[in-house]
């Protein structure tokens, strides 16, 4: 679907969506309990996979508007069976080693993009604890249990994989360690984590870069309310870098999301700060490549793991910014926007299929004008972020 919007100036109040990287914690969580509910939840395409998958291993699930009610799900009995994780990176990630509990044969599908994300350190483990680990283009089946033991995992891969094994290895009878070794990048996402089990029960103990977790313990049921996004408020909030009034409500000051980092980056871009290192908060990388490009351009280190997102989001950013005539180089862990002045784009801009590219492109359009492919894709994060944008001012003038 392509959405075209005009000139326009984005003024008014509106409500941060709630944290996708918040709510897949709660409801997995909540899945492993006997009997949560959670709040304030948006069924975003990847939310709906994390549901989906819980559902398939056992959970009861019930939907009643914005409130999930959900629990009962035993991963040490499972059948076999098939999870469907879409283009959910979290869901895959997090689910792969709650299904190394049962011992059944149970399979992963998703799309092509999906599968093509590195999994080497399940891999590793599945081998290292004789489990069936059997990767295809677009599918995982594992079949093996799982050991609790001392574990070392990468720490500039993707934190999901540390994620993943801290809901696992809590559940299983003897006590477990997982060290943390190289560098570690995106550690906030693991502290979000550490929270969630804290509110279900599940105590996890730090010491340095270690993760000391007792085995045996239970969820305990819960009920809460999901925070407020700073991933995607941090759209919203841009349009005030280009003289918009908008305020984002429904933020927590005190949250552990590291993504929450973007006010302060914003405020550095907009005093001529220009070099921003993005290791910890990768999901900035297209807003700030945005409006970089506005206030001059700025340099980005930090950026490898862009390759590895729903895009390869720098030499995608790349090629649409060169559309409103700003020169962008991608390097192995660098990206620099040059300066320049922001043109109006004589070609439709690609989203390359990517929710935060088609997000960051439509702040540009509201200065310059343009028309933006794979505008669906907004649904993996944020279903009615053109609702929203439109609520406030900006003008869309059709959708086809």
């Amino acid at each position: 679907m392509t959405v075209t919007i005009k000139k326009s100036r984005a003024c008014g109040t509106v409500t941060a969506p709630p944290s996708k990287s918040m709510a897949h914690r709660a409801l997995i969580c909540g899945a492993l309990s006997s009997d949560s509910k959670i709040k304030n939840v948006e069924y975003s395409n990847d939310i709906l996979a994390t549901l989906d998958c819980v559902t398939a291993l056992g959970a009861k699930v019930e939907k009643n508007c914005d409130t999930v009610m959900l629990g009962g799900l035993n991963p040490f009995i499972s059948d076999e069976v098939t999870l469907n994780c879409r283009e959910s990176g979290s869901t895959l990630r997090f689910m792969i080693p709650l299904c190394m509990l049962s011992g059944s044969k149970i399979t992963l599908t998703g799309s092509e993009r999906l599968f093509a994300r590195n999994l080497e350190i399940y891999e590793q483990i599945a081998r290292d604890n004789g489990i069936l680990f059997d990767l295809s283009h677009d599918k995982l089946t594992v079949c093996g249990k799982l050991k609790s033991g001392d574990y070392k995992v990468c720490g500039n891969i993707s934190s999901q994989f540390i994620s993943g094994l801290l809901f696992a290895l809590p559940l299983l009878e003897g006590d477990s360690t997982l060290e943390i070794v190289g560098d570690y990048e995106s550690e906030p996402y693991v502290d979000l984590t550490i929270k969630s089990l804290n509110n279900f029960g599940v105590i996890i103990e730090k010491s340095g870069r270690v993760y000391k977790i007792c085995g045996g313990q239970k969820y305990q049921a819960q009920d809460l309310t999901v925070e407020g996004d700073y991933s995607n408020a941090a759209f919203l909030d841009g349009f005030n870098l280009l003289g918009g009034d908008v305020d984002v409500t429904g933020l927590d000051a005190d949250s552990l999301q590291g993504d929450r980092v973007y006010k302060q980056m914003y405020e550095e871009l907009k005093q001529g700060k220009k070099q921003f290192d993005l290791a910890n908060c990768p999901d900035l990388a297209p807003v700030m490549f945005a409006l970089a490009s506005v206030f001059g351009g700025a340099g980005f280190s930090g950026t490898k793991r862009l390759k590895i997102k729903e895009s390869d989001r720098a030499t995608a950013m790349a090629q649409e910014l060169k559309k409103f005539g700003i020169d962008v180089e991608v390097f192995e862990n660098d990206v620099i926007v040059r300066g320049g002045e922001l043109k109006t784009p004589n070609e439709i801009l690609c989203g390359h299929n990517d929710h935060r590219i088609v997000m960051a492109l439509s702040l540009l359009c509201s200065i310059t004008g343009g028309s933006i492919n794979d505008s669906e894709s907004v649904a993996k994060s944020y279903p009615d972020f053109f609702e929203k944008i439109k609520s406030l001012g900006i003008v869309i003038e059709n959708e086809s």
